[in-house]
């Protein structure tokens, strides 16, 4: 069992094994599961995964709210139409990612990696690095092994939850594990994938969760989209040798130490920052009428 990113990454180095099979093993003895059912069972995530992202970027998908859905359609139809200023791969991940948050807005199925909320990131990265690397299934199940260990450490030394920690504990932690994902399918090392989420990380701390009208649209369905973005860019530069200067383990407590000072009014209540505006009181009121209460 490993309590956090140094142990983790002490385990596989020492055995020098990858990441996703310390977590497959550690799955297996906590549960006392045999290889092959939890492979099935991720398996089965995947395949989620897999139909939200195709729903989300060649359907109309609608949230009942009207606030959001059509936008990774849109972006998935712009990058095959002309070039883009951000590259195809980029901005394929980024509409992925959107898309599968659109179709969590409109109620369809998907995989919370590690919540509702921030379901796009991992499979928007997932789904488009299979392009470039061309993984086996087998691969790209290992992939969500990698991002759940991650997630598992984030999970028990801060908090995966909007409401505790702010966006940054949501998209932010997605943000990190799909980066330490990322580095692992392209051959990277243990310590590199460990690199690769403190960077991601670092660069979603502070970040607030402010929904307007308390639903899980906006700005939630964008954010992912520059999780995926971000995700990508952090395992380039762990790829590249590049180091976080503050290790990952310390990067995670900052994060909970950050969310424990955040105003309640900027986790999940919709009672500030973007939620707080005009035009957010305004999509409030029309969505829920003049009280602004949800019903």
């Amino acid at each position: 069992m490993f309590r956090n990113v140094k142990e983790l990454v002490s385990i596989a180095t020492e055995a020098n094994i990858t990441v996703s099979e310390v977590m497959i093993r550690q799955e297996m003895e906590q549960y006392e599961r045999s290889r092959e059912d939890i492979f099935t069972q991720m398996d089965r995530n995947l395949t989620v995964m897999e139909k939200a992202v195709e729903r989300g970027i060649h359907e109309d998908v609608k949230s009942v709210s009207g606030l959001t859905g059509g936008d990774g359609k849109k972006l998935y139809e712009y990058i095959r139409s002309q070039d883009s200023l951000s590259g195809t791969l980029m901005l394929e991940a980024v509409a992925k990612a959107m898309a599968t948050n659109e179709v969590n807005a409109a109620m369809g199925t998907i995989c919370a990696t590690p919540t509702a909320g921030s379901a796009g990131v991992v499979p928007g990265v997932l789904f488009t690095i299979k392009n470039k690397l061309q993984p086996t299934r087998e691969q790209m199940i290992r992939f969500l092994f990698t991002s759940g260990a991650f997630g598992f450490i984030i999970a028990n030394n801060a908090s995966i939850s909007g409401a505790a920690g702010g966006c940054q504990a949501e998209v932010g932690s997605a943000t990190g594990m799909a980066a330490a994902a990322v580095v692992e399918m392209a051959g990277g090392t243990p310590q590199q994938s460990a690199e690769a989420m403190a960077i991601a990380l670092k660069n979603m701390l502070g970040l607030v969760c402010d929904p307007v009208a308390g639903l899980v649209e906006v700005p939630c369905v964008k954010r992912n989209a520059f999780g995926a973005s971000n995700a990508i860019v952090a395992a380039d530069l762990a790829l590249a040798g590049i180091t976080s200067r503050i290790p990952c383990d310390e990067v995670i407590d900052a994060m909970f130490r950050i969310g424990e000072t955040m105003p309640s009014t900027l986790r999940e209540t919709g009672e500030g920052g973007l939620a707080a505006t005009p035009t957010g009181r305004r999509y409030q009121e029309l969505i829920f009428g003049s009280t602004g209460k949800k019903v």
